[in-house]
């Protein structure tokens, strides 16, 4: 009885956590775009060398995020997200010290190293620490946690670094990032046991086995889709609003704080409706195929009308944008954890991850070039819609049924 007691609001910490490290997790990786017209001249970096920098953490976020999947079934998820947040952390805190490109670049590889465990920890600590019919709103919370940070941190980022300069302030983030351990630390005394310890009722799959699964190319191409259009707007909304668009840096600035923040708050209200439904007995299948459906027709829309209507109608489709980006959050993650199951889930999702933050290195690129090559958007955005139909594809046609998969090997063991 104790137990049962204690569950929910062990879960509950959890979930806390998890919703904050994200949170930080953003909030971090996006720091350097806000910092950036001010260290432009004091480090005297050029457009190019900016770009670079801007890219560099999802090279090193991207190459390691499958062997994080795989550290984090092998020696522990909650292990492994420690040694990542202790890694992010310093090289956040180092930023504030540094003089040269060079060792500026070497640093935004070290926060992709960092950064790339947390997709797959998280994952792993929800699918085996919230029973399957509340993981909506977990990953509603997790979500939140990291749509919230590109709103707070542009906007709080902005605000300190025009008062006490960029150097204190990556200071200062790294050294939150670092306490956000101190709670952690008890979680990790209660999922040691769960996580390592104990014996699975069924053996892992093989890695072979979980490339193999139709389920795992099918959302993660879904995932791509959904990121490409995420990747674009959040990185050249701002460039868009104020040089194609006339907005000035004000209105831009609350314009694109209120869309995130409808983004986040549109995600944890998802996930409670949704595990709501579900335990009233909603198909999983019907309601995550559903969601992912509505988001990506709508998603075709709002990028031609942003492109295409006078500014009230522009900023009328980004709201409507950001709501069904943060509506499809939740199954994002949702999907491959409930499919995979808590055996595979965090080298699942490492993979699953890869292929869809590899989208942050696409978008802003080649966004970049179709506007230098027409001196316009409008190629940019429907390339966006075009990759949303891709999406709707992945989603509803390509992907099986929502249902968690039996793994048919109990002498394989995870490679």
């Amino acid at each position: 009885m104790p137990s049962r007691q204690r569950a929910p609001t062990t879960s509950t910490r959890l979930v806390v956590l998890i919703s904050a490290v994200m949170f930080i997790n953003y909030i971090d990786r996006g720091n350097l775009a806000t910092a950036a017209p001010l260290m432009q001249g004091e480090l005297r970096l050029n457009a190019g060398q900016l770009g670079l920098l801007l890219s560099a953490f999802y090279y090193g976020y991207v190459l390691t995020v499958v062997p994080a999947g795989w550290l984090a079934e092998r020696y522990g998820a909650h292990r492994v997200l420690t040694a990542g947040v202790v890694l992010w952390s310093l090289a956040t805190l180092s930023v504030g010290l540094v003089s040269s490109f060079a060792v500026l670049f070497g640093l935004r590889l070290l926060l992709g190293f960092g950064e790339s465990v947390a997709f797959p920890c998280v994952s792993k600590l929800l699918a085996q620490g919230i029973e399957p019919r509340r993981l909506s709103f977990g990953n509603g919370a997790m979500s939140s946690g990291y749509l919230l940070g590109p709103a707070v941190g542009t906007l709080l980022g902005g605000l300190l670094m025009n008062a006490f300069g960029w150097r204190p302030v990556f200071i200062l983030l790294g050294a939150l990032s670092l306490a956000w351990l101190l709670p952690w630390r008890r979680v990790i005394v209660t999922r040691s046991a769960a996580d390592v310890s104990a014996v699975p009722s069924i053996a892992a799959p093989s890695f072979g086995q979980i490339l193999r699964q139709r389920a795992l190319w099918s959302a993660a191409i879904g995932m791509f889709s959904a990121n490409y259009a995420f990747y674009f707007i959040l990185a050249w909304l701002p460039f868009y609003l104020v040089k194609a668009r006339g907005f000035s840096m004000d209105s831009m600035a609350w314009t694109a704080s209120w869309a995130y923040l409808l983004n986040a708050v549109a995600a944890l209200l998802t996930g409670w409706l949704m595990d709501r439904s579900l335990k009233a007995g909603r198909s999983v299948n019907l309601m995550h195929k559903g969601v992912m459906a509505l988001n990506h027709v709508l998603v075709i829309a709002c990028m031609a009308a942003m492109v295409l209507l006078p500014a009230k109608g522009l900023i009328a489709a980004l709201f409507v944008y950001e709501i069904m980006a943060g509506i499809a959050s939740p199954g994002l993650f949702a999907i491959p954890q409930i499919m995979a199951g808590p055996e595979a889930s965090a080298r699942w999702v490492g993979v699953h991850t890869c292929i869809g933050a590899s989208a942050g290195i696409f978008a802003p690129a080649i966004t970049g070039l179709l506007v230098e090559r027409t001196g316009e958007f409008y190629s940019a955005f429907m390339l966006a819609a075009g990759m949303s139909l891709i999406g709707l594809i992945a989603w509803t046609l390509a992907l099986p049924p929502i249902a968690p998969i039996r793994w048919e090997a109990p002498n394989a063991a995870p490679v």
